[in-house]
Order: structure tokens, then C-alpha cells, then sequence
């Protein structure tokens, strides 16, 4: 099951790819690392489509990668008279904690944090930013806004806060449940919603106690205030465009789509762009050419992977999707231009002996045209370095230890390899050699670069760099 583009597709499981047939359709379509939606379904559903995954996995002999979703704090506006209210623009409206009904001139805004955290001059968006309310006067338990922009308004509609950090705990109760189902099933990856500042990853790096890598969603605008910060202590991010494009302008997303991949790539760590990437294809078996462009663009910027959210959850066409992202990427990544792209963007290595063994192994594969880089690891780091240089070989990430393959299925460039442990030179270049010959990576004749640490199995200490030859 060798993927012949670098860049890596996530698909997400729901209704429309529940069964073993629809998951297996993803999978052969190209789908590289499966995204469990934990604000849907029910927990036994959820492990019934990890069951299927790691029967895939088995099967095809290849790590898979399972990110869990977790919901997060849901924001929302209390019930209404008859339902719903009509809210006109220029008018006054208020927000408060009483549970009384709603109405055109107030309703109740169960979330103390909310008050709390705002000032006059706010904003408040209501239903995906449809609503939007200007903050005019505010206490403990109000806030009196005019809107800015009206409609209707109805029962739970969600609020946004574009304007302050709100003192709330990315994760609920229904989190903690939801985490401590999916660390006991074996997830890889945890991605956390409602990230607002650094504290939130470590909050839940102490939960997770290294059981699973942790995603941070990238979804809020205050994030950008220690966004380096967030991404130092986050093992992947991913660009969360949907929520982002309510609490920001439109105008201002692809720049910091740009800026959030950037950062990434200049820290080594794996990052996603996600939603509405092929939208249309959730009842269209083709997108639309805007469409093919966003995909494209994700790209040519250096993303490590795109995901498809409702397009395989719900969609007519889930394989369909996954087949057109993948022909996508491929055709971006022969365009000449995206190969001067990865040149041009290229970061430069820090001054570390594994960077610099990483850095060489690059030079040495693409001077001697070898098949592969080959990376001996069990954290996982050997790896990532080697795909942060952005070579244009492939890159086999060989691991004894099959939680980390799964993980490094999300990086760019990035074949992952769950093998045995080596304890010699000897070892590491025969097992290369196998590994090679049995992915179909290399023939006999071809060179590979091999990068490892010694003492083997020591994390994070890549320190030697061998030219092997396939015989």
C-alpha cells in the first residue's frame, strides 16, 4: 500500500463510513490517518470503527493513524418563546444568566465566563457568526449589546468570542470521558478543541501522560498572541478553518493559514488545514474548481496532511473525495514549481548534531539519487527531522514500536515501517535493505541514506549517517 505523493490525506468516519466495506473504500482511496468526530456517535460506535481500522492495519501490514476529536466547550444561547426570535439590526438586546425565556430584547446566556472575560466594544457572534451583537454595557451577569448584524435568532444557538480569552478549560466532562474511553482503546492522536493559550496543551499533556500525541486545533484568534508557544509544546497542529473564519474575517484566514503552516514547518511539527476543503463533494461526485485550488494551495504551502471532515462523515461520495484529494496532490507535487517551493521555503537546520545528520542524510540521498532516507527510530523524532528537511526522496520511518509508526503515518514524506529492534550496524543495513526491497521502495542497485542514533533506541540521539547499497 505504498502512496506515491508525500502529502497525507485525514479522513473522517460517521454515518456514511461506519462499515468495514466504506472504511476499507477510504483506505484504498488513499486515506493515510482516520479522524474520530467525538461530538457524534455514540462510544461503541466509535470503537467499532477503531475495530475495523486496526483489521485494515493487519491486513495491509502498514500503521495507520486514529485521531480522536474532542468536542470541547460548546458555547451556547438559552430557549426562546415559540422557539426563535427576530432580532433587527441597530436594536438593543441582552444577555444574561436568567433561565427565563427568550425573547426579541433578551435571552439567556447560561456561561458566567462569558461576562466575565468581556469589555464594551466586544463583539458577540451568534449561529456561525450570522448574528452579530456589540457589547455597550456589561457586568457580572449581563451585557447589553446593539446588534450589529440581525436574523434570527433560535433555541442553543452557539456564541463566539472572537475578542478575549475566556477562563474555561478546553475540556468538559464529556471530554474527560471522552479521553479516557479513547486512550483505553489505543488512539494515536488527541486533537484539542477550544485552544486558547499554552496552558490549555499542558493541561492536557498531564491527562494524557504520554498515552497519546497531542493536536492542538488551531481555532481561536487568541491563539496568534503565543501561537510559537502553542506549537513548541503541541506534538501536531491543525489549522481548524471553519471556527476560525467565524471569529475572523475572511480576508484574514488564508494569511494566517499561511502563517500557522509556516510556523510549523519551521518547528518540525506535523500540521494539518482542515474544513470545507471539498465541500461540494458531500452531494456532488466532483468539486468545484475553487475547491481543487484550496487543496492545492494547502500544498504548495508545505502542509503536512489535509482532511476531509463531513465530505467522508456524511457525503454521497466519501471514497470519491479521498481519490480526488490524492489525485490532487500528486498532480501538485510533480509541478515543478512546488518542487522550488519546498528549495525556496526550506528552514535552515539548528545547530544540533541530529539536525545536522538529518540535514546531510537530505544532501547525500538527492546527490547519489538514492531510493529512500531511512530512519531508525522509537520515539518518533529521528523521523520528524527527516521530514522537516523536505526531501525529495521518499522517507521509510522504520519503529519497533507500532504506536509510534501509527503516529508518524500523519507526516509529510513519511512511510511508516513496524519492525523489529536492531542492536548493530549489521542489523540496521539488512533490515533497511528488506524493508526496502519488501515496500517496494528500492531494487537491487539502488542506494538508501540511513539515519539512526546510537546507543539504538536511545530517543531524540541521531548521531550517524549510512550510505547502504541494495543487493
Amino acid at each position: 500500500m505504498r502512496r506515491y505523493r508525500r502529502s497525507k490525506i485525514v479522513a473522517t468516519l460517521g454515518p456514511a463510513t461506519s462499515d468495514e466495506q466504506a472504511i476499507a473504500a477510504l483506505f484504498e482511496a488513499g486515506a493515510d490517518v482516520f479522524r474520530m468526530n467525538f461530538s457524534h456517535g455514540a462510544h461503541e460506535d466509535h470503537k467499532a470503527r477503531l475495530d475495523i481500522i486496526r483489521g485494515l492495519e493487519e491486513k495491509h501490514g502498514r500503521p495507520i493513524g486514529v485521531i480522536l476529536d474532542l468536542q470541547g466547550p460548546k458555547l451556547r444561547v438559552g430557549e426562546f418563546e415559540g422557539g426563535k426570535a427576530k432580532l433587527e439590526k441597530g436594536q438593543r438586546f441582552r444577555l444574561d444568566l436568567s433561565d427565563a425565556l427568550g425573547n426579541a430584547e433578551r435571552a439567556e446566556l447560561p456561561h458566567p465566563e462569558i461576562f466575565a472575560a468581556i469589555e464594551p466594544d466586544m463583539n458577540l457572534l451568534v449561529n456561525d457568526g450570522r448574528i452579530r451583537l456589540k457589547v455597550i454595557e456589561c457586568g457580572s451577569d449581563f451585557a447589553e449589546t446593539e446588534v450589529i448584524a440581525g436574523g434570527e435568532i433560535s433555541d442553543h444557538k452557539g456564541v463566539n468570542v472572537p475578542d478575549a480569552v475566556l477562563e474555561l478549560s478546553p475540556l468538559t466532562k464529556k471530554d474527560l470521558d471522552d479521553l479516557r474511553f479513547g486512550l483505553q482503546l489505543g488512539i494515536d492522536w488527541v486533537a484539542l478543541s477550544f485552544v486558547q493559550r499554552p496552558q490549555d496543551i499542558a493541561e492536557a499533556r498531564k491527562l494524557v501522560a504520554g498515552r497519546a500525541a497531542i493536536m492542538a486545533k488551531l481555532e481561536k484568534p487568541m491563539v496568534f498572541n503565543s501561537l510559537e508557544e502553542i506549537v513548541d509544546l503541541s506534538d501536531a497542529i491543525m489549522v481548524a478553518r471553519g471556527d476560525l473564519g467565524v471569529e475572523m474575517p475572511p480576508e484574514e484566514v488564508p494569511i494566517l493559514q499561511k502563517r500557522m503552516v509556516n510556523v510549523c514547518r519551521e518547528a518540525g511539527k506535523p500540521v494539518i488545514v482542515a474544513t470545507q476543503m471539498l465541500e461540494s463533494m458531500i452531494s456532488s461526485p466532483s468539486p468545484t474548481r475553487a475547491e481543487a485550488s484550496d487543496v492545492a494551495t494547502a500544498i504548495y504551502d508545505g502542509a503536512d496532511a489535509v482532511m476531509l471532515s463531513a465530505e467522508t462523515a456524511v457525503g454521497a461520495y466519501p471514497a470519491e473525495a479521498v481519490a480526488m484529494m490524492d489525485r490532487i496532490i500528486r498532480r501538485v507535487e510533480k509541478d515543478p514549481y512546488y518542487i522550488q517551493q519546498l528549495e525556496t521555503n526550506r528552514h535552515e537546520p539548528e545547530a544540533t548534531a541530529a539536525d545536522a545528520i538529518t540535514a546531510a542524510a537530505r544532501q547525500v540521498a538527492e546527490t547519489i539519487s538514492a531510493a529512500a532516507v531511512v530512519t531508525f527510530t522509537s520515539t518518533g523524532s529521528t523521523t520528524l527531522r527527516a521530514s522537516r528537511e523536505r526531501p525529495m526522496v521518499p522517507i521509510m520511518g522504520l519503529t519497533p514500536r507500532l504506536d509510534t509508526g501509527r503516529r508518524l503515518a500523519l507526516a509529510w514524506g513519511v512511510h511508516s515501517v513496524h519492525t523489529d529492534d536492531v542492536q548493530t550496524f549489521r542489523d540496521m543495513v539488512l533490515l533497511s535493505i528488506a524493508a526496502a526491497r519488501k515496500e517496494e521502495f528500492a531494487e537491487p542497485g539502488d542506494a538508501m541514506a540511513i539515519t539512526a542514533g546510537v546507543p539504538f533506541g536511545t530517543p531524540g540521539a541521531t548521531n550517524i549517517l549510512r550510505i547502504a547499497w541494495v543487493e
